[in-house]
């Protein structure tokens, strides 16, 4: 319709409101869905982890982690080929657990990233106002932090079974100990995603999500490992095992010890035997499950 103008009342002047037809027009192309959303938010959560796609000062600190991850695999190869040693000082499943403090900086600092960021600036209805839903919401979100996470974990692995290989070390061990590795950082990863992105959805302020993260993973850890050297002390070395239940990494250590070959990390590698193993893995799947039940409802209402 063309451009219309109106006379103010009581006014001898033509009044500046108008009311024009921009043409606006129905969408008509292909509608991508909730798969294509869904994959979008992945990706875009999995790279924001390492700050891509952000601005420089975003991405220093995943990077730096990332490169403090990797430089001891780095060490040790070079001491393996420079040495010509005949096996490597450490084994695959035990190096996540040698840099637990790392791994826990970098979900610190990026579960927060990903998830409170959208409670804070209220953006979880606008993604809800789209085709997707909750479940997509949640699984895109858990999804990319274990991706990032073992992206974090198993390069340092694949570092060491390719200077393995160029050291010329026995093949069939070093496949077998890179792909138990590779099992073992896999669970943890899935682990740490679903405690890490369970307790930054609690609050939509950052600070406090790097610190509840923190707290969650050091604290059960002393506890535990305390515990753990009191009980031994005391001549009771079959509680060691079962206090390894209550701590995210220990947990790891005791399904690692149970199923993978790995040598335990408890005190005088006290840790537990294939029956104790399987509680041990009943109940990390259970936290891994119990996790994503949470996020599910935590995310209940669009409108947080």
């Amino acid at each position: 319709m063309p451009p219309e103008t109106t006379t103010a009342p009581g006014r001898g002047h033509r009044s500046q409101d108008v009311i024009h037809n921009i043409g606006y027009r129905d969408y008509s192309g292909p509608r991508l869905g909730r798969a294509y959303a869904r994959r979008s938010l992945f990706s875009q959560s999995l790279r924001g982890a390492y700050g891509l796609g952000r601005s420089a000062k975003s991405k220093v600190l995943p990077m730096t982690l990332f490169g403090v991850m990797c430089l001891p695999a780095a060490i040790v190869v070079a001491v393996a080929v420079t040495t010509k040693m005949n096996r490597l000082p450490m084994e695959y499943t035990r190096y996540a657990i040698y840099l637990q403090a790392v791994i826990g900086l970098y979900l610190a600092a990026q579960a927060p990233q990903s998830v409170s960021r959208d409670l804070r600036f209220k953006t979880v209805p606008l993604y809800f106002s789209r085709p997707i839903e909750r479940v997509d919401y949640v699984v895109a979100k858990f999804a990319a932090m274990a991706s990032a996470l073992f992206v974090l974990t198993a390069t340092p692995l694949l570092v060491l079974y390719a200077g393995a290989l160029l050291a010329k070390l026995d093949f069939a061990e070093q496949t077998k100990g890179f792909a138990q590795g590779l099992v073992s950082v896999t669970l943890l990863s899935l682990l740490f995603a679903g405690i890490g992105l369970v307790v930054a959805a609690l609050t939509p302020r950052r600070g406090f999500g790097v610190a509840g993260v923190i707290a969650v993973l050091t604290v059960p850890y002393g506890a535990v490992t305390t515990v753990q050297g009191i009980a031994l002390a005391s001549d009771n070395p079959s509680l060691v095992s079962w206090l390894g239940l209550f701590s995210p990494i220990t947990l790891i250590d005791g399904v690692q010890t149970a199923f993978l070959g790995a040598t335990s990390a408890f005190p005088e590698t006290h840790g537990p035997g294939t029956g104790a193993g399987v509680v041990y893995l009943a109940v990390l799947l259970g936290v891994i499950a119990g996790s994503y039940g949470l996020l599910m409802s935590r995310y209940r209402k669009a409108g947080l």
